[in-house]
């Protein structure tokens, strides 16, 4: 039956149980670690890259899915007559959403592409939205006028600890890196129109903890939360301190806490995380 079907890709923060119920269709994206390739979600877990990568002698290398598996998924969706709405993460960080739109060019199916101008949690928001959606009738100029909504509503901050990966990925000049690192830096990034920049940084773990402080207080006077998200690389204790004093704060908006996806901790490295919200009136 033709409708609108719903693509991503696994820089997405989603349970498996909201994959399954909206009938998300989430293309992986493969990591490279000591020449072994591994494919996001199928062939490594989030735990177990995080161990790999420790362990690895170089930085692992992401990429993005070939345009030829996202031609014959894009054909496939759209055999029946459907359309296909695909939402990717930020071109900033992959070029993952440049390699759909060629690819969606190249389909026999009506696909629309989507910059989110997020990632992990950031672009759920948006992906549930367009997938309830779908699944309720909406057309597609329905669907993506609200993905516009949420997008502009949006909020992405990221922690990060130390900037070795960051700055060998590219993310960052090799003199702040080597800066922030002599000092015992924590550097705290805010992602505007789909790109890192910085926020705030300051010397030791105070910074990271004072700015969450703030957030929360900030987060708990705003009435129309709709729902907070937090991604991290190997920080479980830490977050389930921020899982406490966020409950206490907001303790009726739904928040999920789990590990990020190995494209993004590839680049923020051990200990960092964000947090992730948006607002609806």
């Amino acid at each position: 039956m033709a409708t609108i079907k719903i693509v991503t890709d696994s820089s997405v923060q989603l349970t498996p149980e909201e994959v399954e119920k909206y009938n998300i269709t989430v293309i992986p994206l493969s990591v490279m670690i000591d020449g072994t390739v591994y494919i996001d979600g199928k062939t490594i877990t989030r735990p177990r890259f995080v161990e790999l990568m420790n362990q690895s002698t170089a930085l692992p290398k992401t990429s993005q899915p070939p345009i030829g598996e996202f031609i014959e998924l894009f054909d496939q969706l759209g055999a029946d007559g459907s359309q296909v709405i695909a939402l990717h993460m930020t071109d900033a960080i992959s070029g993952t959403v440049n390699t759909a739109r060629q690819a969606a060019n190249l389909s026999k199916s009506d696909v629309t592409v989507i910059d989110t101008r997020e990632t992990d949690r950031g672009m759920a928001f948006q992906v549930l939205r367009a997938a309830q959606l779908a699944q309720s009738g909406a057309d597609k100029e329905t669907i993506l006028s609200s993905l516009d909504r949420v997008r502009n509503s949006t909020k992405l901050y990221m922690a990060v600890m130390t900037l070795d990966n960051i700055v060998k990925g590219g993310r960052v000049s090799r003199v702040t890196g080597l800066i922030s690192n002599i000092l015992n830096m924590k550097v705290i990034f805010e992602m505007i129109d789909g790109e890192l920049n910085v926020r705030t940084k300051g010397r030791g773990t105070k910074t990271v903890n004072n700015f969450m402080r703030d957030l929360i207080a900030d987060l708990a006077s705003k009435p129309n939360i709709k729902s907070i998200g937090i991604s991290h690389v190997a920080a479980n204790d830490v977050m389930e301190k921020f899982r406490a004093d966020i409950h206490a704060a907001l303790p009726n908006v739904p928040l999920l806490i789990r590990d990020t996806s190995p494209i993004i901790a590839t680049y923020a490295g051990m200990g960092a995380f964000a947090i992730m919200y948006y607002t609806e009136d």
